[in-house]
């Protein structure tokens, strides 16, 4: 092919990708909107308009409010034209997620499975995840698997390389892709949150992320990008010291953030669920719950006061405890803050997920859905 026909089909994908991209981006749009947004021809987009509906990947459904005229056909993307599923391992359960286009939760559960390095569990896994599929007739839509995992993987994301929590070290992303027939992708869970919070954050240039799970995880936003590090390890909030007389942490040090700021530490002390303990925190107004949870607040406001003087950037409350977070929880975080800091945050430099346990799960099936809108 010669480079002026090359030249052509370049020109015709990049029109077709800008249209797509617009529709996208405007969520609802009219044919007139988009001539005069990209200053394309009319017949230009009326031709990429009819080859992305024949591909089904727009549809004209409705019209917008009239401006005077005849009311405009409203045009949109097909949000579940693909999906990706997301799946948050754990060390006595898993979650399972999927998310349409806009990243939209359209599916969520949790199924309990004792982790164990075994071919009989990660089928196990496989079967769920395939009986999800079946029964949704999404074995065309499904553009791949993502799975986040209590542990630090590869820099190539195939497998854990620290897993001293599940005792995964060593997993593999061939464990899973095995026994399944699409694209198959392994992450850290604490990644797979910052994901989440970046698709959620998109004007985030810089941020701190701490995800109060079960096991208390970190990450850290700079330029738009997750940090990861010379060994994928940037971030790991959890085990920063904060009293080296504490409690003994799975790492095998004493005192780190973890011991006193993960889901289980706070269940350890109160000696109650974490849905027994915040309904009787906030319902009974029991003074021993009260300063157990302003104990941890304290802990985890000593956590970002010394983050936020390595890195001056919003933090980001996420995960399983998120969800649990009040204003005035907030407020009084931010009042320890200040207490100390020689540069105290404003009343917006935290910010709370909304996701819950599920983050990681769903942070994890936004990598297949990135993938495929750079490829339109």
């Amino acid at each position: 092919m010669n480079e002026k026909g090359l030249t052509t089909i370049n020109l015709k994908q990049i029109n077709k990708s800008k249209v797509y991209q617009y529709v996208y981006r405007e969520k609802e749009t009219s044919k007139l909107q988009i001539v005069q947004e990209l200053q394309m021809g009319l017949s230009t987009v009326s031709q990429n308009l009819n080859a992305l509906e024949e591909q089904g990947l727009i549809e004209r459904n409705g019209f917008l409010e009239s401006t005077g005229g005849r009311k405009a056909q409203a045009i949109h993307i097909v949000s579940d034209f693909k999906i990706s599923i997301g799946v948050g391992i754990l060390k006595d359960m898993f979650h399972i997620t999927a998310v349409n286009l806009y990243g939209d939760v359209i599916y969520r559960d949790t199924v309990s499975l004792s982790y164990s390095d075994t071919p009989a569990y990660y089928k196990s896994i496989a079967n769920a995840i395939m009986e999800f599929i079946k029964e949704n007739h999404y074995e065309e839509k499904t553009l791949g698997i993502s799975f986040a995992t209590q542990g630090i993987t590869s820099q190539d994301n195939t497998v854990v390389t620290y897993g001293k929590i599940m005792d995964n070290t060593g997993m593999n992303v061939n464990n899973f892709s095995e026994y399944l027939p699409y694209p198959c992708h392994l992450e850290h869970d604490s990644k797979s949150a910052a994901c989440l919070e970046l698709w959620n954050h998109p004007g985030l240039d810089h941020a701190v992320i701490l995800l109060l799970n079960r096991n208390m995880g970190g990450a850290i936003i700079t330029n738009h990008q997750i940090h990861q590090g010379n060994s994928m390890h940037s971030g790991t909030i959890e085990h920063i010291c904060i009293n080296s007389d504490g409690p003994l942490c799975y790492c095998g040090n004493r005192g780190c953030l973890e011991t006193y700021c993960s889901a289980n530490a706070l269940e350890q002390i109160s000696g109650l669920s974490i849905k027994d303990f915040f309904s009787q925190l906030r319902e009974q107004n029991s003074s021993r719950l009260t300063q157990i949870w302003e104990d941890y607040l304290k802990h985890l406001s000593f956590a970002i006061r010394n983050l936020n003087l390595l890195i001056d950037a919003p933090i980001i409350i996420s995960g399983y405890l998120a969800t649990y977070f009040t204003a005035e929880d907030i407020s009084n975080l931010i009042r320890f803050v200040n207490a100390s800091s020689p540069f105290p945050l404003s009343d917006d430099s935290i910010l709370v997920g909304m996701h819950g346990q599920y983050t990681p799960a769903i942070g994890a099936a936004l990598y297949y859905i990135r993938q495929f809108l750079e490829t339109i």
